[in-house]
């Protein structure tokens, strides 16, 4: 092959690839419990907003669009390279777009990115095949032969997925401080463990669903926050500290639903200093607090409680004795909260 048909071989390569890792990740969204993407960070990436676009699984998507440009990929002419490009450099954009939402999650499925790395090398690589004008030279038999491995890519792997049958969740039990919080939480109610990012996206879209629930359910809610700030989120462990000290002073629901209010960029200590004002905390008792080595005790203490429930990305909540990962749509909350009040006998 002439080098500068290598630039199409990779364009050809990167699309089966993603093709055959998207018809992978399409099983594991249409079956109950996945066969392929065990990993907690897969099933966190299915709970956002982007996982079903227009109600459809975004692998479906991303099948159909890989098999689309590996078939452009051996047809030749201008017009086939255009439509490559504007259709390469939509699902790169994507591509690039949903790593960065696992990026923000703290939580990557690792098939998720093989599928979204394969795009972006389809874009680079048809970018260069528009620039350079270059198409396969004209062969049945490679034409036939890329039309079959196509086929098989799209066709084996569903077919293998849904053919096995999946691993049951390891029981592994009710971790012991969901449990505890359980245990402590008064009869009539239902305790509902939420670790929290102030700055995270996917924790205020959470908690902005969760606030018809919690209005519904008011007296029948025990709402514990944990505070796991992460490190990629610049003020997240300035509004945790904030949030620890005004929840030893007496106001710490409050002090949340003002935060998750507040532009992410205001979550500074100065800020949270004048929040903290405005509710009327003494000044003095909280500027102690934030600066205490007790907070940064808190804070590794919840931190280290995240990691015992073997928490991988935010958000994670804990409603009774069930657990949801990422991203939660008001009606998955109400449904969660009204399950538990069942189990709960209230």
């Amino acid at each position: 092959m002439k080098k500068s048909h290598s630039v199409v071989a990779l364009a050809f390569v990167a699309a089966l690839v993603g093709l055959v890792v998207s018809s992978l990740l399409l099983v594991d969204y249409v079956r109950p419990l996945p066969v392929f993407c065990e990993e907690s960070g897969c099933d966190a990436v299915k709970h956002t907003i982007f996982a079903r676009p227009l109600g459809v699984p975004l692998p479906g998507f991303g099948m159909l669009s890989f098999a689309a440009l590996a078939a452009l990929a051996v047809l030749r002419g201008v017009w086939v390279r255009r439509i490559s490009l504007a259709l390469a450099a939509v699902m790169g954009l994507f591509a690039a777009l949903l790593l960065a939402v696992q990026k923000l999650m703290g939580s990557f499925c690792p098939f998720c990115v093989v599928t979204d790395v394969s795009a972006i090398v389809s874009l680079v690589a048809v970018a260069v095949r528009v620039w350079t004008g270059t198409d396969i030279p004209k062969n049945k038999l490679l034409s036939t032969v890329a039309a079959v491995t196509t086929t098989f890519a799209m066709i084996v792997p569903v077919a293998v997925g849904f053919a096995r049958t999946p691993k049951p969740p390891p029981p592994t039990g009710l971790p012991d401080v969901i449990a505890k919080e359980i245990a402590n939480t008064p009869k009539g109610q239902v305790s509902v463990v939420d670790f929290v990012d102030f700055e995270c996206p996917f924790c205020r879209a959470t908690h902005a669903a969760m606030e018809p629930v919690r209005e519904k359910h008011q007296a029948q809610l025990r709402i514990v926050r944990k505070q796991v700030p992460l490190r990629m989120h610049p003020h997240a462990r300035d509004a945790a500290k904030a949030a620890c000290c005004a929840e030893e002073l007496g106001h710490g629901d409050e002090f949340a639903q003002a935060l998750f209010s507040t532009p992410v960029e205001k979550l500074t200590p100065d800020e949270c200093e004048t929040l903290a004002k405005s509710m009327g905390i003494d000044a003095d008792k909280y500027r102690s607090c934030v600066q205490s080595a007790r907070i940064e005790d808190r804070l590794k203490a919840d931190t280290d409680t995240f990691k015992a429930v073997h928490g991988r990305g935010l958000p994670t909540i804990w409603i009774h004795d069930e657990e949801l990962k990422g991203e939660q749509s008001t009606e998955e909350l109400e449904d969660a909260v009204t399950k538990a009040l069942v189990r709960r006998g209230s």
